[in-house]
Formats: structure tokens, C-alpha cells, sequence
């Protein structure tokens, strides 16, 4: 990654040369792409940001916000794909088009996410900038940027430390810092590239850098794994006298229904460690020189994926561990049970690890959890979200009686439908990436039909965008009452914006005029 993306931010304005549109062609022209990067980022920034945050989708009209709730005109939206996931995107746009439209709009996210740090050291799932509102939560630096003392005691942030203490939640949601769903790793990654294209001289944005990266290693167990969240800033570690290092193992019994509790600190679901792992990355790859303890967490996440992997007859890993390394349950429809899902990304956490720090021991334990995974596919070759533990049964979940609850099931009619219980394989893209690493190769250039599809894609995606530079499709979207509407227009969504803009940032690495 490189460590200079962008010049002074600060120091740039905005200033838009906004070309014409292009119909669908084979081969896009660079300068067509480039100009509709362009008007993409432009109309995101300035009209769909508040307070330069980003939330899940709009109506076509931007009357309309939505995000897992329905939030107001003074909330953001941190959990991807919100503020730090488009953050991202302005980026990449500014690496491909060098656009000070894009370097603007990137700053401007990563100072609302400074302006929604927590004390305790990340980010909860949103944001907020309502002064009223503001007051509710332990926010580290006040609107105008001055830092705010933290007003935990600092008996609460020493001494002993880890799950038993934060699962009290003495400061649950004022002050919790989420892992769940790559909410703050995916702050972290975002300001650490804006960090380093600033050449870390902005003050504030540096700061939230280190103090965020300073409370992931603090709150990292022993063994190298993390809790979902934590609601104060670890001043000291969890120790080994509170947290024995054990190599994961089965449960002699499982309860088939929710214990209706949190019963274990070390948590991969919702890729949990697989996205700390990437965030580490990050860190070691920007500070690396200055910071060794970020390669020694990193290590240490590995370490803890070594340990977590199962022993036979499923030697892949579950989405939750007790503090005997067995797996637990997590929510009433999470069983203790081996997951296809998280299984794939810790071993393409294994691999980058292997790949960043060169230790190949982080590569052993790749083919023995691919080869179970490949016995395990379905029929229609996908993987299941749950094995059961010795079995190998596939688990799923229907609802309860009346509609409440959940009840787990070996069938598959009348499942629940708000969970993917089912992923596709990419056995075999790990199995590639694992033989790369193996053999010290560079990742291989794009194929020419990997070129070609992109080119058709990127093709659509400008025929697609609409004169304001927006890409609205057919959809439904809460309003502020929370009934499901359909908006004229359709709505738009973030996780659209960002995928078309890596894709024409992507083409345009690889297609630049002379």
C-alpha cells in the first residue's frame, strides 16, 4: 500500500472539470472514466454528506436517510458500508483521477470520524453532531476539535481487565468500542491512509490514529484474540493470570437452545478477527518502522487463529470461543458450531499474515482446513454457516413457535430469512493464494479476461450514472415513521456508490494514456 496517497489536503479546493458522458463501449475511454469518478464524487460529497458522514442509502431525492435505524440529518453512520468505507472510495478516486475534489471529500470524512472517537478508544456504530445528543456519549474531541478529558475513573480503565469487566457494561453504549461488524478497524484503516498521505501532520487525525490503535493492542487478549467490544480504555491488558492460553477444543455437551448469555470472550464472528488482522496490516505497513508492537499484535492474531483452528474431525474454526477455548453460543440463532463463513476469511488472514511478517507457520494450518472445507460443501457447492460440532451436519434456524424466538433445524424449508445461512466457496481462490505464499511469488497481473469483464462493467457503470453523477436504482427505503416507502427515483446506495467507484479508480490504474 503505498504510504503517500494524497498531498496536503488541507491545502487543496475543489475544483471540478466535469466531462461528457459516454455511452456503454467496450473499452471505455480513460478520460470518460475519469470524468465520471469525477461527478460520482461530487455529488456525494456535497449532497449527500452531513457533517462530512455518509449513511447507508438515500432516496433519489436525498430527502430520506436510512442506516440500520433512521437516522437524523446530525447522525453518520461508521459501520460499513458507512462513513469510513466511503471515505475509501474518495481515495481511491483521488489515486486514480488526482481530483482535489476527491482529497476534500476524504478529509472531510476523516475528520467527523475524529469528531465520533470515543474515549474508550473506537467507534460506536454511529456518529452523532447534535450538540443535545452529543451529551450522551464519552466523545473524545468536542465539534471544534478540542480534546475532551475522559471522565471514566481511572480505577475503571486499570487493574484488572478484559471480558468479565466489560461485559458489565458500566458504560454499554455511551462509551463502547465496537469490533462487531468492522466498525472501528474500518475507522482505523481509513485514517491511517489519510494519516500517512498527510505525512501524519495532521494533528487531530494522527491523534485518533494512535489512540485507537493504542487501545487495540491493549485490549488484546494473551492468546492474540479480542472480545466483540469493550466500554472503557483498557489502561492495562487482560494478563494470563485472568486468561489461561488453551488450544481450542470440543464442549463435552451443547445446550440446543440459546442460554440467553454472552458466555465467552473470543469472538470471529461477523469476521472480527479477520478484519483486525487487515487493520494490523495497515498499521505495520504505515508505521511499521516506528512501531514494532503492531507487528507483535499481528503476530499474536495469528497466534490466536493457530490456536482457535479446531481440532479433527473439523479442523476450521467456530464464531465464538468460551474462555476454555470451546465453542459458545453468540446471538439465538449463533450455535456453537463450526462456521463455513468465518472459516474462509481466517484463512485469508492466515495467508496475509504469512505474507507481511514472512513467517510461514501461519500457512500450516491452510491445507487440512481446505481440505475439510471441500468435503464439507453442500450439494449446489457452497458452504454452510454452521457445521455441527463432531457431526458435520449442516445447522440451520427457523422461527419459533408464533413466530418468536428461533429453533434450530437440520432442514432447510422455512428458514429464517434474515441471516445468510448459506456462502459461496472461495476454496479455491485461497488455495491459489496459498501457493503464491508458499513460493514468495507477487500476486499475478489481471488476466485479459479479467481486463475485458472490467472494461464491460466500468462500461455499464458510466451508462448507468445519471446527470447529477448519482446511481439511483429501484428500491424501498424507511421514512422517518419507519414505514417502508418507494421513493420516485428509487433510492441510492452506499455500498453502489462504492463498489462503481473502485471499479472506474480500478480501471484507470490499469488503462491510463500516455
Amino acid at each position: 500500500m503505498p504510504k503517500s496517497i494524497l498531498p496536503n489536503l488541507a491545502a487543496l479546493s475543489i475544483g471540478l472539470s466535469l466531462g461528457p458522458s459516454v455511452s456503454q463501449a467496450a473499452n471505455p475511454d480513460p478520460d470518460a472514466v475519469s470524468d465520471s469518478l469525477k461527478k460520482a464524487v461530487a455529488f456525494y460529497h456535497e449532497k449527500a454528506a452531513t457533517h462530512g458522514g455518509y449513511v447507508y442509502r438515500y432516496s433519489a431525492d436525498l430527502s430520506l436517510r436510512e442506516a440500520e435505524g433512521i437516522p437524523d440529518v446530525d447522525t453518520i453512520w461508521i459501520q460499513p458500508p458507512g462513513t469510513p468505507a466511503v471515505g475509501e472510495a474518495f481515495l481511491d478516486a483521488w489515486e486514480a483521477t488526482g481530483d482535489p475534489a476527491s482529497s476534500q471529500a476524504a478529509l472531510a470524512a476523516a475528520e467527523a470520524l475524529v469528531r465520533t472517537q470515543l474515549q474508550s478508544g473506537g467507534w460506536y456504530y454511529h456518529g452523532h453532531f447534535d450538540p443535545e445528543a452529543r451529551q450522551k456519549f464519552f466523545y473524545r474531541r468536542s465539534l471544534t476539535d478540542e480534546l475532551i478529558p475522559d471522565p471514566t475513573p481511572e480505577s475503571d480503565r486499570t487493574g484488572k481487565s478484559g471480558w468479565f469487566l466489560w461485559k458489565q457494561g458500566k458504560y454499554r453504549e455511551r462509551n463502547t468500542t465496537v469490533f462487531d461488524d468492522d466498525v472501528t478497524q474500518s475507522a482505523l484503516r481509513f485514517l491511517m491512509r489519510v494519516d500517512a498521505a498527510l505525512k501524519f501532520k495532521h494533528e487531530a487525525i494522527h491523534d485518533a490514529v494512535v489512540h485507537g490503535l493504542d487501545a487495540m493492542v491493549r485490549a488484546q487478549y494473551p492468546n492474540g484474540g479480542w472480545s466483540a467490544n469493550f466500554d472503557r480504555y483498557p489502561g492495562t491488558s487482560p494478563s494470563t493470570e485472568n486468561f489461561t492460553i488453551i488450544k481450542a477444543n470440543y464442549p463435552e455437551t451443547w445446550s440446543r437452545t440459546w442460554p440467553k448469555a454472552y458466555d465467552g470472550p473470543y469472538v470471529t464472528n461477523d469476521s472480527l478477527m479477520s478484519n483486525a488482522v487487515s487493520t494490523l496490516i495497515r498499521a505495520v505497513e504505515i508505521y511499521g518502522d516506528q512501531e514494532p508492537r503492531y507487528r507483535e499484535t499481528l503476530l499474536r492474531a495469528g497466534d490466536f487463529l493457530i490456536l482457535a483452528q479446531m481440532p479433527d474431525p473439523q479442523p476450521a474454526w467456530a464464531q465464538h470461543y468460551t474462555e476454555a477455548m470451546q465453542p459458545t453460543w453468540d446471538r439465538a440463532f449463533e450455535p456453537p458450531a463450526i462456521s463455513g463463513h468465518e472459516s474462509q476469511g481466517i484463512l485469508e488472514a492466515l495467508i496475509d499474515i504469512a505474507r507481511v511478517t514472512g513467517e510461514e507457520r501461519f500457512l500450516e494450518p491452510v491445507p487440512k482446513a481446505v481440505a475439510y472445507l471441500r468435503k464439507s460443501q453442500l450439494p449446489n457447492g457452497r458452504l454452510s454457516r454452521f457445521y455441527e460440532l463432531e457431526t458435520n451436519r449442516p445447522l440451520y434456524f427457523t422461527r419459533g413457535d408464533k413466530g418468536k424466538g428461533w429453533a434450530i433445524t437440520y432442514e432447510t424449508d422455512r428458514l429464517a430469512s434474515n441471516y445468510g445461512w448459506e456462502w459461496d466457496s472461495r476454496l479455491d481462490a485461497i488455495e491459489s493464494a496459498w501457493r503464491l505464499a508458499k513460493s514468495g511469488a507477487e500476486n499475478p497481473e489481471p488476466s485479459a479476461t479479467e481486463q475485458v469483464e472490467l472494461a464491460a462493467a466500468v462500461a455499464a457503470i458510466i451508462e448507468s450514472q445519471d446527470s447529477r453523477g448519482a446511481w439511483a436504482v429501484p428500491g424501498q427505503i424507511r421514512n422517518a415513521e419507519g414505514k417502508k416507502t418507494d421513493p420516485d427515483g428509487g433510492v441510492i446506495e452506499s455500498a453502489t456508490f462504492i463498489a462503481n467507484v473502485k471499479s472506474l479508480a480500478r480501471y484507470l490504474s490499469t488503462n491510463r494514456k500516455p
